[in-house]
């Protein structure tokens, strides 16, 4: 693991260990400046952070096919309560198996090979068009434009959208030099020569004291090359004048740096949308969230996200400062947009598998709008677009 990863994974452990400090204080000596329920509420939900933590940074460790068989099983799970809240008759039956069996398990393969124009396709292609088709030869009509509506909205969101998150760990990009350690030259045939002669042959080479450099040579300005640099009896080993990261870990942090955002992004807009001077933005769709909520949330998340640019693999801060901006807005768009369909429906929440978050589609409702948003503009940033 590299110093960044550390640095990364420390930051989210002592900001969930002091949340979580901070919430036993007040439970046991706020006295009654603090609403005991609100005070529940917020600990079963620092409970489910750390339940969140723990399983996708086991994951990362243990692998990448982990990871991708982990946030399959969060899409099965959320397309499974997404499903149970828009009701669908016994025809609808087959379709659903194609949808859960073929379809879902499909995707997040595509996604591990990194089969880009394949999973960018699977779903709002193939599977969007046999889903109506398959429906359609059940020979049942009843609310059929409705009922085909939902499953394909289902697989949408819960499915396609959510297997970005983990198709950030077979992203790739060039080995740019802004990507690369610290840069070193690249030596020339005359120095490689150099530094294969012995010691006993520096006369032969016009060298007068082989305790010192050659005044020519940059490389060796301090007597000698620099303790980072191995050489070998070829040039091979050099490659234009850099050595490129292992960009394992780059993507695990890339990873991370979405899941922060979006908890962040859903954490500081609730929080600021508490203030009394707020402005609802939908009353009758999200009762709590304001503009006032939404902006200035999203502004903390820009600083938060620019603040760790240095944990990304993006070689200029605005970039890492853009994504958080997006990032902030989609999952705002994703709260919105899940909370007017359980409106809809007539429910408060999807699910109770978690508690003090209802269902998981509850708790992943804005990474599944904000992970396609964060890969395609990783995707583009890194592919050398905008520098």
């Amino acid at each position: 693991m590299d110093i960044e990863t550390l640095v990364l994974m420390g930051l989210i452990l002592v900001a969930l260990g002091g949340a979580t400090g901070v919430a036993v204080f007040l439970r046991y000596f706020g006295g009654n400046a603090v609403d005991p329920a609100l005070m529940e509420r917020f600990i079963a939900r620092l409970r489910a952070w750390w339940l969140l933590f723990a399983a996708v940074a086991g994951a990362l460790f243990i692998g990448k096919a982990a990871a991708i068989a982990l946030f399959a099983l969060l899409s099965f799970w959320a397309l499974r309560e997404f499903i149970t809240v828009t009701p669908t008759r016994v025809s609808d039956h087959r379709a659903l198996f194609w949808v859960f069996f073929v379809f879902l398990p499909l995707q997040f393969v595509l996604v591990g090979y990194g089969l880009y124009d394949l999973y960018l396709t699977l779903i709002p292609i193939y599977a969007l068009l046999f889903v109506p088709a398959r429906v359609a030869l059940s020979g049942d009509t009843t609310r059929f434009l409705e009922r085909t509506a939902k499953i394909q909205a289902g697989l949408l969101l819960c499915v396609y959208c959510l297997s970005f998150a983990p198709a950030l760990l077979s992203l790739d990009w060039p080995d740019y030099p802004q990507f690369a350690e610290p840069t070193v030259p690249k030596p020339s045939l005359e120095e490689l020569v150099f530094l294969s002669t012995p010691t006993s042959n520096f006369q032969s080479l016009g060298e007068t004291d082989p305790g010192k450099p050659s005044q020519g040579n940059p490389l060796f300005l301090t007597g000698g090359p620099p303790a980072s640099v191995q050489l070998a009896s070829s040039s091979a080993e050099f490659s234009g004048g850099y050595y490129p990261r292992n960009k394992t870990w780059q993507k695990i942090r890339l990873l991370l740096f979405l899941i922060v955002l979006v908890q962040l992004s859903d954490v500081l807009q609730y929080a600021f949308s508490k203030l009394p001077w707020g402005h609802l933005v939908a009353p009758t769709i999200h009762p709590t969230r304001t503009w006032e909520g939404f902006a200035a949330g999203t502004a903390c998340v820009v600083l938060v996200g620019t603040a760790l640019w240095f944990v990304t693999p993006f070689p200029y801060w605005w970039q890492a400062s853009l994504i958080a901006l997006a990032t902030g807005c989609m999952a705002f768009a994703g709260v919105m947009t899940m909370s007017a369909v359980k409106r809809d429906r007539g429910i408060r929440d999807y699910g109770v598998l978690i508690e003090g978050h209802g269902g998981v589609l509850d708790r992943i409702d804005s990474l599944c709008f904000a992970a396609p948003v964060f890969f395609h503009l990783s995707r583009y940033f890194l592919s050398g677009g905008l520098v």
